[in-house]
């Protein structure tokens, strides 16, 4: 299983498992300290998987339609990643890009920081859920549009078949991803939880929240 490090306060270390990543080391982290080392995604066999605009098309567990193939439900895929780490990655201000997974991992990261912005004021579940549902039905850009958040990140698309397929994969992952997002956000009777919602006021890699 993966581990990592996050270093708070001067010497201090806490060492932690991507599957017991605890709500009381982010609250002392946040409180306390700051964090030195990044999550980066473990997707790293670039070669095995098709790519758009310079991003591979990692499979997803999703039952949304979309070009993404389809993941085993017992693997771990780029979504699980970015949910897991987000209260760690959305500490830094610079991410060291160590393949081109990074990028979706970088793209995911913020895209949540949006979500969590817009669910930032809903006290109720249904609520939350019509916040995500209005995020989903708002245009979803690509390299070389205007709103793409990260230009230079990804390539420029050769065609417009390109261009519509990585727009179509990012529209499945978002829709993805908000699904899995609502369900750590609220608690099983519907209420906020206090410990993803107050990471809304974050500012990952700088960027003003839309």
């Amino acid at each position: 299983m993966h581990c990592g490090q996050l270093f708070c306060g001067e010497f201090t270390s806490i060492r932690f498992k991507t599957s017991d990543f605890c709500n009381q080391i982010f609250s002392y982290v946040w409180r306390r300290g700051r964090l030195i080392e990044v999550y980066h995604s473990n997707f790293v066999n670039e070669e095995e998987f098709a790519k758009a605009c310079g991003c591979p098309l990692l499979p997803l567990k999703t039952h949304i339609k979309g070009p993404a193939p389809l993941s085993n439900r017992d693997n771990t895929d780029i979504v699980d990643e970015a949910i897991t780490f987000f209260r760690a990655n959305v500490f830094f201000r610079n991410f060291d890009i160590k393949s081109s997974a990074d990028k979706l991992l970088i793209y995911l990261t913020f895209y949540i920081n949006v979500a969590l912005k817009r669910l930032e004021g809903c006290r109720t579940l249904a609520g939350g859920t019509k916040a995500i549902i209005n995020l989903g039905l708002e245009n979803v850009t690509v390299p070389g549009e205007a709103g793409f958040p990260f230009a230079g990140l990804f390539s420029l698309p050769q065609s417009k078949k390109e261009a519509e397929l990585f727009r179509n994969y990012l529209k499945q992952i978002r829709e993805e991803t908000s699904g899995r997002l609502l369900s750590v956000a609220y608690r099983p009777n519907g209420t906020p939880n206090k410990w993803w919602l107050a990471f809304a006021k974050r500012k990952f890699m700088n960027f003003i929240v839309p």
